[in-house]
């Protein structure tokens, strides 16, 4: 098998790794970083569980093979507030019920505070177009797009954590 070696930033961390180059970024991730907040859905691209920051855009880390990886600067969902200091878009999640399993929660909690650093006050239609590529089977959306809602009002007014 031929590998190559690739450096990156995840949340700020510089990381080497020598990986073979059509390893995904999510089995990256999760098996060699062991930042398991990305979820392995679908692994075709298709649910949004896995969808991180790459590059200043919202991707499916599972479509970005380990080849492209390298010099790449990426957030996942460890990288969005603190233990003790949730981000008001993590707040806002749980304060809204938009979690149910759990499972797609990181993706679209990424899509979401990938959002609201472009659009402070997002519209719904805006909303729901920035959380297209994620899917829900448990809450039906509407607790996640009034969760979106109030943690842009919470973080334009400067809340953070509890």
């Amino acid at each position: 098998m031929r590998s190559i070696k690739i450096q990156f930033t995840v949340n700020d961390k510089k990381y080497y790794l020598e990986t073979d180059p059509m390893r995904p970024l999510s089995r990256i991730l999760r098996d060699d970083l062991l930042l398991t907040g990305t979820k392995i859905g679908c692994d075709k691209g298709e649910c949004g569980a896995c969808t991180v920051i790459f590059n200043d855009r919202t991707v499916d880390s599972c479509l970005i093979p380990a080849v492209h990886v390298n010099k790449a600067s990426i957030i996942t969902i460890e990288g969005i507030g603190k233990k003790n200091e949730l981000h008001p878009i993590q707040e806002a999640f749980i304060e809204e019920g938009a979690i149910q399993c759990g499972f797609c929660t990181p993706g679209l909690i990424i899509s979401a505070y990938d959002l609201l650093q472009k659009n402070a006050d997002p519209s719904n239609d805006e909303i729901k177009d920035a959380l297209s590529g994620n899917l829900c089977r448990c809450t039906g959306y509407v607790k996640i797009i009034k969760a979106v809602k109030n943690g842009a009002r919470s973080a334009r007014s400067g809340r953070r954590g509890k």
